[in-house]
This record gives structure tokens, C-alpha cells and sequence, in this order.
């Protein structure tokens, strides 16, 4: 039974993941493809870090992958912010 849950955790990560892609490559405009970033650092990372996390049972290896994904969860929103920012302000005359 846990298998079947990692098993379902990654594949939803990584689904989201490509399909976040694959938008991203649809648009051409930086500020638009920034918004594809934010459901891979929302979604696609916690689950597959979640479901990895299910996969091997509780280690000191996956309370640094826990650990990693919650400075991911928390840093990517704001870095995507900051990054928008910077690209705006270089658009702006």
C-alpha cells in the first residue's frame, strides 16, 4: 500500500512538472513563463518529495529530502516574486 501512494505522489509531481513545461515553451514572454514556475515549486516538488519520502520509510536521508523541499516550498514563491521584479524593471522604460 505504500508503494501504491509514493507511487501515485511522484507520478502526480512529475505530471505537474511537465505539463509546467510544456506551457512554459508555449509562451514567449519571460514574465508569462514565470508563472509555469510556480506549480513545479508549488506542487510538483512537495509531492515528489513527499512521495519519495512515502517510497523509503523514515531516515535521516528523508528528513534532509523533507528539509529541502520545505526551503523549496517557501523559497521558490519568493524567488519567482523577485525574479518577476527584476524582469519588469528591465522592461520598463
Amino acid at each position: 500500500m505504500r508503494t501504491v501512494i509514493a507511487d501515485v505522489l511522484v507520478a502526480a509531481g512529475v505530471l505537474t512538472c511537465v505539463l509546467a513545461a510544456a506551457g512554459a515553451l508555449v509562451v514567449r514572454e519571460p514574465l508569462d513563463r514565470l508563472h509555469f514556475l510556480t506549480p513545479v515549486t508549488s506542487a510538483g516538488t512537495p509531492l515528489i518529495g513527499t512521495g519519495l519520502g512515502v517510497a523509503t520509510g523514515w531516515h535521516l536521508a528523508t528528513a534532509t529530502l523533507l528539509l529541502c523541499v520545505a526551503v523549496v516550498f517557501v523559497a521558490g514563491p519568493v524567488l519567482a516574486s523577485a525574479t518577476g521584479r527584476v524582469i519588469a524593471g528591465r522592461d520598463t522604460p
